[in-house]
């Protein structure tokens, strides 16, 4: 059996950690098995899972928390046992160190999956992310990255257009994600939306990226042109907070819901009627791909690939008037839910196409 030891943060529900789970889920685990090897003291999302397939899971310190010992136990890591395939998550070419280590550790075959387009633009990332090709991009075996625009910001517009970079896809299992008329009832229920509510949706962690603010401020304006409105919003994060108190400020707070993360983020999707997505960037957002799995239309903002758009279900709009997006998100609700299980196959984003890409890219190296 060829073992993999993914190195990143956490298993915690994000885009990467999500990506990971859906690949994990349906690889030949007779065959492959993967690990990760994360920095998170508490408990992750994904924990029981991961141990109930078969993976271990390694703890060990931050670079910010102690750099020498992070460099100790993930070189022990690699060696003591005898990973030659090792994978590190990044969106940043520092990220690239990791893979350094585990080479000099024993690991024969060292990939980088770029997971973002951008770390937020602050001169010290800058810095970091330019030494970090300098330094350690030697170490890359194999580059592989969601989108075009990942590809291009993590490993440089060189690598990309030399096709050393493989694209591989935010795929889905299209068993888990589709429209539901069921369940799209049973879950407006539990929230008292009554069936004639528009209800518009977002999915994802309350940080700067996903720009929530701004989404409050195109809630408001579509809350104005059309009472009928609610806002679902899935996930938790350290804004959330904040974005409560803007709710709270703009007289939203009766028509906007926070559920949390869910487990059952596809039924919830089908409960919506809109996807508004309004982020500052991406890599190639899972729920974005997720949404148009359930026939969902999507407004999202055009600093995300086109890529992204795989179904003709999705709206590109500038980061600039609340408005203009209200129009957009109303009109996008008019649609017919539409079965996409034809354009997921075609474009190669079901999720069996993406593992039989993941084992060609990854194993036979």
């Amino acid at each position: 059996m060829k073992r993999l030891l993914c190195i990143l943060s956490g298993m915690n529900a994000g885009g990467a950690e999500t990506f990971l789970m859906k690949i994990y889920r349906n690889i030949d685990r007779t065959r492959y098995q993967m690990d990760f090897c994360i920095n998170v003291v508490e408990k992750c999302f994904y924990e029981d899972e991961i141990n109930s397939l078969g993976g271990k899971i390694y703890r060990i310190p931050s670079k910010s928390d102690n750099l020498k010992e992070f460099k100790r136990q993930l070189a022990a890591v690699v060696r003591d046992n005898h990973y030659e395939y090792v994978l590190r998550i990044t969106s940043s070419a520092m990220g690239f160190m990791d893979l350094e280590i585990a080479k000099k550790a024993g690991a024969r075959v060292c990939c980088a999956r770029s997971s973002n387009a951008s770390d937020g633009g602050s001169l010290k990332s800058k810095i970091a992310h330019t030494l970090g090709r300098i330094l350690y991009q030697k170490y890359i075996d194999v580059a592989v990255a969601p989108s075009d625009l990942a590809a291009i910001y993590t490993f440089g517009k060189a690598a990309y257009e030399s096709g050393s970079v493989s694209i591989l896809h935010n795929a889905v299992d299209l068993g888990v994600f589709h429209f539901d008329s069921e369940e799209r009832t049973k879950i407006r229920s539990e929230f008292n939306f009554d069936d004639d509510v528009i209800v518009l949706g977002h999915v994802g962690r309350f940080a700067e990226q996903k720009n929530h603010m701004f989404l409050a401020d195109i809630f408001k304006s579509v809350h104005d042109k059309n009472p009928n409105t609610r806002l679902l919003l899935i996930g938790n994060g350290p804004l959330r907070a904040q974005f409560e108190e803007k709710i709270k400020a703009l007289n939203l707070q009766n028509a906007v819901v926070c559920a949390g993360i869910r487990t059952d983020v596809p039924k919830v999707l089908s409960a919506m009627d809109a996807f508004v997505f309004p982020s500052l960037y991406e890599g190639m957002p899972n729920t974005v791909i997720e949404a148009q799995a359930t026939g969902l239309p999507c407004v999202i903002a055009d600093t995300i690939t086109r890529e992204a758009d795989i179904t003709g279900l999705v709206s590109y709009l500038p980061l600039q008037d609340p408005g203009k997006w209200a129009e957009a998100v109303l009109l996008s609700c008019d649609k017919t839910r539409q079965d996409t299980k034809e354009a997921f196959i075609r474009n190669k984003y079901d999720i069996q196409s993406a593992v039989d890409e993941f084992v060609r890219i990854i194993f036979s190296k």
